[in-house]
């Protein structure tokens, strides 16, 4: 059990709040959780989309990173902007403090650079507005943020029929389709090899997702997996030209193309009850008749984060 308190920093790297008073619910139901929290955004100096400036948004990371009090540094939301910020981020600073970045969807962006340039793991996982700011959250989510950053391993068990069965071990490593594709041939790609990988996306349509995957698949990326392990892809609209094309159909024809097995069913993506998952842990993945099972280990935790000087 954890027993210390948790400094969290609230920071908007990517997209402004949609609605100021679910970053002030968050915020409050952070500390009712006895974390201490510090918040770096202001709706006020937020810019077009933004959650501010570029230079705004690189400031609110910065003084983040500083922070003696901090553990967490946990985004508002996603939607767009870490792109921008990218060259800008100093991750041998974010590395060497400990400290823990815990977002989705646009944020996978900085786990994948913060991956790539220093190894230092991060965290797949609730934000403050989307998740802990809902006027009523749900549980499961917040509670499987808890348990995972109380570690020292995390289990996470999906009840879903029509996967292969497999036994495969590997880094747990991917999240939002569109930004691990769109750092392809950058410096903000990790190489890694016999990974498992995770994708999920939203408003995408299946084609769309075939096309991603195999733009991966042709850049020599998922021959180097051992899994692909398909999260929700929700709210997209099928056309009459798709004559039949869905996504069962995508997926069927991505499971006879690429060279790796295809699972589905992760409770993980642009849905409310929603696994956490520390990006570049590692995973046993066990795959039968009834479901998957993939354990999660050697993952930085708060224990961790609250060790570092």
């Amino acid at each position: 059990m954890i027993t210390q308190q948790i400094g969290i920093a609230v920071v908007a790297p990517a997209g402004q709040a949609l609605d100021p008073r679910a970053v002030e619910r968050g915020v409050a139901r952070l500390e009712q959780h006895g974390c201490l929290v510090n918040n770096y955004y202001e709706h006020e100096a937020a810019h077009q989309r933004f959650g501010g400036s570029d230079e705004g948004r690189l400031g609110q990371l910065r003084a983040a990173i500083a922070d003696p009090d901090i553990q967490l540094i946990m985004a508002v939301r996603g939607g767009y902007g870490c792109s921008r910020l990218l060259p800008y981020i100093d991750y041998e600073a974010l590395a060497a403090s400990g400290k823990l970045v815990v977002g989705f969807s646009d944020i996978t962006a900085i786990h994948m650079a913060l991956m790539a340039r220093t190894g230092a793991l991060s965290y797949a996982g609730p934000m403050v507005a989307v998740d802990f700011g809902l006027p009523e959250p749900v549980q499961f989510t917040l509670d499987d943020f808890w348990r995972c950053l109380s570690g020292p391993g995390h289990l996470i068990s999906e009840s879903v029929a029509g996967n292969p069965r497999i036994q495969e071990e590997g880094r747990v490593w991917g999240g939002n389709l569109a930004m691990v594709v769109s750092l392809l041939g950058t410096p903000y790609f990790p190489r890694i090899d016999d990974g498992i990988l995770w994708v999920e996306d939203v408003a995408e349509h299946p084609y769309r997702v075939e096309r991603l995957l195999l733009q991966l698949h042709h850049a020599g990326v998922l021959e180097r997996q051992r899994a692909l392990v398909v999260g929700d892809f929700s709210g997209y609209q099928l056309a009459p030209n798709d004559n039949g094309y869905d996504f069962a159909g995508m997926l069927a024809h991505l499971r006879a193309t690429l060279p790796i097995p295809v699972l589905t069913g992760l409770s993980f993506g642009h849905i409310a009850r929603r696994v956490t998952i520390p990006f570049g842990a590692q995973g046993r993945l066990v795959s039968d008749a009834e479901g998957f099972r993939l354990a999660l280990s050697d993952y930085p935790t708060l224990r961790s984060a609250a060790a570092q000087p």
